[in-house]
Formats: C-alpha cells, sequence, structure tokens
C-alpha cells in the first residue's frame, strides 16, 4: 500500500500541493496533518500506527515529515527496520532503490559525524572555561541559605513552602542537603 503524509508548512499552508503530487503518484490512503506542531502530530502517530511490512511512506518533501535531519535519520531507520519503503517526491528519494539506500547510509554517516563535531567543539569548551576558571553547571546557591533553609526545616515550625519561598531553595535541594 502507499501511503501519503502531509503537513503544513510556510509554502504550502493548505497541503494543496503536497495532495496534488501524492494523489498523482497514487496514494492510497493520505494522512492530511492539520497543524505544522512539532509536538502535537495526530495524523503521525496514527499514520505510523497503521503502516504495515511492505508499505510504501510517500511525501512531499523531508520537512514534511522531519524536523530535523537527526528526526529524518530515526524515521528512515525505523522504516527501514520494519521493511517499509519511504519516498520523498521533490527531493526524489526512493529508499526502494540503491540510490535511496547509498543517500540514506551517507546521510546517516553525516550526522553521526555533525554530532561529533559538535560533542567535540562542547568538551574542547568545557575544558577551556575550567582552566580559564570558570564554572559550568548550575551555581550553588549561597551558603547561608542553605543554613537558614536547615535552621527552619529542623525548628520544626515552618512548612517545606514557606522554607523554599523565604530561602529560595528548591524542595529538592533541600532534601539533598538533608540526605548528606
Amino acid at each position: 500500500m502507499i501511503i501519503g503524509y502531509t503537513r503544513p508548512y510556510r509554502d504550502d499552508e493548505n497541503v494543496s500541493k503536497q495532495l496534488n503530487a501524492l494523489k498523482e503518484r497514487h496514494c492510497e490512503k493520505i494522512y492530511e496533518e492539520k497543524t505544522n506542531s512539532i509536538n502535537k502530530r495526530v495524523e503521525f502517530d496514527d499514520m505510523l500506527g497503521n503502516v504495515n511490512e511492505g508499505d510504501t511512506v510517500m511525501v512531499y518533501k523531508f520537512y514534511c515529515i522531519a524536523d530535523s535531519t537527526r528526526h529524518l535519520i530515526e524515521l528512515i531507520e525505523y522504516f527501514s527496520d520494519h521493511n517499509i519503503n519511504f519516498v520523498s517526491v521533490l527531493d526524489n528519494i526512493d529508499t526502494s532503490t540503491s540510490e535511496g539506500k547509498i543517500f540514506f547510509n551517507m546521510m546517516k554517516r553525516m550526522g553521526e559525524f555533525q554530532h561529533d563535531v559538535i560533542s567535540e567543539r562542547t568538551r574542547a569548551g568545557l575544558k577551556e572555561a575550567k582552566q580559564k576558571g570558570k564554572n559550568s553547571g548550575r551555581p550553588k546557591k549561597p551558603d547561608y541559605n542553605v543554613h537558614r533553609a536547615l535552621e527552619m526545616y529542623w525548628s520544626k515550625k515552618y512548612k517545606i513552602s514557606q522554607i523554599t519561598e523565604a530561602t529560595g531553595i528548591s524542595k529538592t535541594t533541600l532534601y539533598r542537603y538533608l540526605d548528606n
């Protein structure tokens, strides 16, 4: 079965370009997302739940189905693991062909490279900052606030909410200090 998926984007807010292209390519079922939201994709979730081995998922272009390179790679890996083909009309990619498989293998390697570059730069930046004496991470609360919070807790006169409000120490931080 050829399954289409559409999602609005800036140049096709009413998804008419996408629908025309998918209908021309004989999609038997088209899931039409109503919103461009990253988090709330009801039709996308429904499509993933109903796509079967041997099916083909077709989109107008990559952005219609994925929000980032990493997301696209993960999605294609999912399809590959479940023997589902993927076609992007505008990008001229079809994973049922050897060219499509090679493209996504290359894309996967580029995604890994991008991740490695970001990780290496982050580590180098943290190391340089540490050498300059800068602390990383969340700043510690001043000791007097911590001592005041502990004294208020041990006095048994205050509720936790009163302690956290008066000292600016979160409940979690207070309990962490009490454990130590």
